[in-house]
This record gives structure tokens, sequence and C-alpha cells, in this order.
């Protein structure tokens, strides 16, 4: 395996399981399946390729072949010996590219992908931190990162639709910023391919934040006396459109969760989750078969689906499609986390599942028919005690602790 794909968590993880499950078309001596060819061979392309194919891969062993009862999201951790007191467990390991950055139990410390041309460094941290939360950045200096994507909200606004400047409503949820270096795109329908572009697009977004150009944004930083010496120290240059954004992206690197009572649980402390939560944990890898989409350390295949969320209405949200200009992708939305996912009701890219209960219905359902209905969305027939158990599983992948930030003092 060539050293780039050591940059995809999602990918170790799916080539690790796929050779736990057996499945010969990823052996252990590192071949890998073959990638769509509609990807061009080329970095991050190669990259989605190999990622997207081992998913696929790993969809069949897992839809073809019994898994065990106490089989893991994470293979990184296994069962422990219970031999071992549970108080000798960590709840989280250094960062080996970013030895100052504390990674969660049930996530790789191995990679928090991060990428070469953006090595992750203190300082970048810092600054990130203090241009998220600076209202400043916005046209009219009442909208800053933070806003809509607030650490007492879960990295969220918990609204239906998120509001701009000017109180313009958008027409999706904002998604968490919660674990979000681990997903290969960003934004619902992934039209930025790093952090660093999705730190630099609600800048110019009439709704969002509203400047005309990034160039505005730059002079007005600028202008800000005490912000300068923070960008020499981080980059040992100037306020640029190019740093900003890395800065932004740095510190939203460091946003993680982990540790759950389901990590601690898989790790070897079997009293850290209930019966309900257990029998919640068995149906989500087996009967329910959540892992179809929802897989990996950070429950989210990267990948999107069409649920029917939002396809009856007169004009539908396009989603994945207005970038991909594929017909699969109509009405797809990326899958997101379930990690703290009690903290970002509502749910779905336009808010229209208030609860988790609801989400589970749409799910049983076999979610809204419609025309590009993804064929994976099929009835559950759960029981209500089932339906019960699933949610109270997904509640015992809350992070402990929780990534709470306090907002630094901005430069003047």
């Amino acid at each position: 395996m060539g050293d780039w794909a050591k940059h995809i968590p999602q990918f170790q993880w799916a080539r690790n399981s796929a050779v736990e499950c057996h499945l010969h078309t990823v052996e252990a001596t590192g071949s890998i399946p073959v990638a769509p060819t509609n990807l061009h061979s080329n970095g991050e392309n190669m990259k989605r390729a190999l990622f997207v194919s081992s998913l696929i891969a790993l969809s069949a062993c897992q839809t073809s072949a019994p898994q065990p009862t106490n089989w893991s999201a994470t293979p990184k951790y296994k069962i422990a010996d219970l031999k071992t007191p549970v108080a000798t467990l960590p709840s989280f390991k250094m960062s080996i590219e970013a030895p100052f950055v504390k990674v969660p139990l049930g996530l790789d410390p191995e990679n928090l992908n991060i990428p070469t041309n953006n090595p992750l460094t203190p300082e970048k941290v810092e600054l990130g931190k203090m241009l998220y939360f600076d209202t400043r950045l916005s046209a009219d200096g009442s909208v800053s990162c933070a806003t809509c994507h607030n650490p007492e909200k879960g990295w969220t606004d918990q609204l239906p639709v998120s509001s701009g400047i000017r109180a313009q409503k958008g027409g999706r949820s904002a998604p968490t910023v919660i674990n979000s270096t681990l997903m290969v795109e960003q934004f619902w329908d992934g039209r930025a391919a790093t952090l660093e572009d999705q730190a630099l697009g609600p800048l110019v977004n009439p709704i969002e934040m509203g400047n005309p150009n990034h160039e505005t944004v730059t002079q007005r930083v600028q202008a800000i006396p005490s912000y300068v010496p923070y960008f020499q120290k981080a980059f040992h240059e100037g306020v640029t459109k190019q740093n900003i954004g890395k800065a932004i992206a740095s510190f939203e690197r460091t946003v993680l969760s982990g540790n759950s009572r389901y990590d601690r649980y898989t790790a070897g402390e079997t009293s850290a989750m209930n019966t309900s939560e257990v029998n919640g944990m068995n149906l989500f890898f087996g009967k329910a078969n959540c892992t179809r989409c929802h897989a990996g350390p950070n429950f989210s295949d990267s990948m999107y689906h069409n649920l029917g969320i939002g396809m009856d209405k007169p004009t539908p949200d396009q989603g994945r499609f207005v970038v991909s200009k594929q017909e699969q992708d109509i009405g797809a939305f990326k899958t997101p986390t379930i990690r703290d996912i009690t903290k970002t009701a509502p749910y779905m890219h336009d808010g229209s599942e208030a609860t988790l209960e609801a989400v589970v219905e749409l799910y049983d359902r076999g979610g809204n028919k419609n025309t590009h209905l993804d064929p994976r969305m099929e009835p559950l027939n759960l029981s209500p005690q089932e339906k019960s158990d699933l949610v109270n599983f997904m509640k015992a992948l809350d992070g402990n602790p929780y990534p709470k930030i306090t907002p630094p003092k901005l430069p003047e």
C-alpha cells in the first residue's frame, strides 16, 4: 500500500476490517480492490477511489457473513484481557502526527488525516481558534464560524437550517465540526475537498458571512494589528487567504470525540454499557445493518445516499448531484457521524427529523420512497423494543469528555 493511503483513516479501517472478515478481495498482504474507473488515478481522487472500493467490499462482507456480537467498528481496539484492571484502560493516546493533540479512545492516534501541505502545529491551532470565534470575518461583523457551529450546541446550531448575516436563512442544517477531520470531503454535498476549502467557503457565501471576495476578508484581518504576529508565528509570513483557511482547518482538526461508553465496552470495560445498549449494538452491526453507511471509527462512510428526505417537495434539494452531475447522486447527502449524536438534533440535511426515535422510524420503514432511493434502504421490521435499544446504543456513542471549547480572547 502506498504511503498516501496511510493518510485516509477510513481506508485503513475498511482495509483492516475487510481482512478481519476474511474478505478475499482485500488480502492481508496489502492487495486492494480495483478502484472505480470514473475516478482519475491521481492524488485525492485515487485516495477516494480506494476508500470507496474498500467500503464496497466490506459492505458485502458485512451483509453476507454473520458478525460476532462483540465485533467493533474500530478494529484498532480489541476486547481487552479482562485480567487487566479496567483502571489501566487509557481514555486517549497522543497523536503520532501531532504529539500535542490527545486522540480519544476509539479513534486512530496514528492518523488524523493531516495534509502534508498543512502540518498541524500549536501555533496554527491557537490562531485558528481565534479566527473561528471572530465575527469580524463576516461582512457586517455579526457572524463567526461558531455562530452555526457552536461548541455549546454539539458544534452545530441545533436548528433545522442555519442563518447568516442579516438573519438570512440557508437551505440546510449545519453539520457538526466534531471529527470532521475524519471525513473524506466536507459539507453535506462534499463540495469541499478539504477542511481548508471548507473553512474558506462560508466567508464569501452571500447568505452566510457575506463578503464579496476573500481579499476583503484578508484586508480586514490585516487591519487588526494584533493578528499579524500570530500569523508570523504560525506561518512565518503575513495574512493570506490560504493561511486563514489553514489556521481554521488546523483548529477544527483538534475537535475530536471518542472514549464513549461503546469505545470502553469494546476495549474490555464490560460494565460500560447496559443490556439495552448492548442489544442495540448487536442490532446496529447485525439485523439493522447500520454499518452499510455508518461505518468506521467515525461511524460514517463519507459517502452519499438518498434516504428520500425532502424528495416530495416541489423543488427538492438535489444534494450531491449538484457537485457530481451523476444521476445516481440526485437527492443524496453525506452520511453524518453518529458520535455525540444526542447533541446535534434536529437530524438530516434539512433538520426534518426532530428526534433519534424519528430517525429510527425513517430507517425502519426503508426511507421515503422516490425514484433515486438508495438501494441499501430496506424495511427493517424492528420491534418497539429493538427500536428503543438502537436509540440507546446511539446515545452510548457520546464522547467523554465532550469537546467543549471556551472562546478565546480575540486580537484587537
